[in-house]
């Protein structure tokens, strides 16, 4: 309980730094103890700040995973890392690759690099499988979606090979994944494809592997400030809480799955002075145990009508104004089934910074 105030308190002494820098889209004058140059980053939707708004996604006024809006014509800072940049003072994010290659109309659409773009997430992003949910490989529906699914560790290979093959070490980069790994698990036991003990040794593998990629893709090639956020309760999620209706016991898999993800990405990374370590896990958790105390209204219903044809993707990544459920949604935790809302993406970045302060970086 102690930890939990003392981290509450750090919340609400930098609420107004966090929301100065999102109020301006991401030009703020923030001073901050250390100056960095550039932010990156890595991870799948929690991150991804329009990777797919292209086609049929922008004609539908999406592009994020979350409640999509526009100011001035242009998307509004939403996602957790471009809130976060904002109050860092620095350049808005964008896509460093878009594209789809789906075969429904509207959701083909040619793949495009941006070498000035330095935020490599993706929706379905996998640590290292490059087949993440919504990959055309996966055939269904995936295929008529045709997310481009690219793996952090692939990721990071694209921004070295795009930037001399090392990082300045004035940046600071953020990681954020694993959570397609864990629904790509779960998926296969609900499909008895995989046994549960299974699913969760590929989940330690993963979250080992996530270490050694920012260990040796990162710090190796001279980053000095990475931010890495372990993954957050995935079992209290919408998605998980109709799972365990569907079948009892499995809020504690997906638990277990996560939490061994996270302890073998904590272990893994070892004491460097140059990494932070996030945990987003626990304080996510108790979003959700005392969602007053975070100024939540709602932490068990999805704030987007994820039902056809209102939505046609049943997805956040096509949600906005015109298809949210009815009612004030403005302090809703979550989106759709694992997504945040802007509020929750808001609460993500505060905790961030209030870490990255703790650290002495902000």
């Amino acid at each position: 309980m102690r930890q939990n105030k003392m981290v509450l308190a750090a919340l609400i002494s930098l609420s107004a730094l966090v929301l100065t820098g999102c109020g301006s889209g991401g030009a703020g004058n923030q001073t901050t103890k250390i100056q960095f140059s550039s932010v990156v980053t890595f991870g799948d939707s929690l991150s991804d700040v329009g990777s797919y708004d292209v086609g049929a996604i922008n004609l539908l006024g999406g592009g994020r995973y979350t409640i999509n809006s526009m100011t001035n014509g242009a998307p509004t800072p939403s996602n957790w890392t471009e809130l976060i940049t904002g109050t860092l003072g620095q350049t808005p994010l964008c896509a460093a690759e878009t594209g789809l290659n789906g075969s429904a109309p509207g959701f083909s659409v040619s793949t495009q690099f941006y070498s000035n773009c330095t935020s490599y997430a993706q929706g379905g992003a996998r640590v290292t499988n490059p087949v993440g949910p919504g990959n055309v490989l996966l055939g269904g529906s995936n295929a008529l979606l045709g997310q481009l699914t690219v793996p952090v560790v692939m990721q990071m290979a694209n921004h070295l090979a795009s930037h001399g093959h090392a990082f300045t070490g004035k940046e600071v980069v953020f990681v954020l994944a694993g959570g397609n790994d864990a629904i790509i698990q779960f998926t296969a036991i609900a499909n008895s494809l995989e046994t549960p003990a299974t699913a969760v040794t590929a989940m330690a593998q993963a979250g080992g592997e996530l270490a050694g990629y920012v260990n040796n893709l990162l710090l190796a090639n001279g980053a000095n400030y990475v931010v890495v956020v372990n993954l957050p309760d995935l079992s209290t999620t919408p998605m998980g809480t109709q799972a365990e209706a569907a079948a009892p016991g499995s809020q504690a898999l997906i638990n277990t799955m996560v939490t061994t993800f996270n302890s073998q990405l904590e272990s893994g990374l070892g004491n460097s002075s140059k990494v932070l370590y996030v945990d987003a896990h626990s304080i996510s958790a108790d979003q959700v145990r005392n969602p007053a105390t975070y100024g939540l209204t709602n932490v068990t219903d999805t704030a987007c009508n994820l039902s056809y044809p209102a939505n046609a993707l049943g997805s956040s990544l096509v949600c906005n104004a015109g298809n949210v459920i009815a009612g004030d949604v403005s302090h809703y935790q979550f989106a759709d089934l694992v997504h945040p809302t802007p509020y929750g993406n808001l609460l993500l970045a505060r905790y961030v910074a209030s870490q990255m302060a703790i650290k002495g970086w902000l």
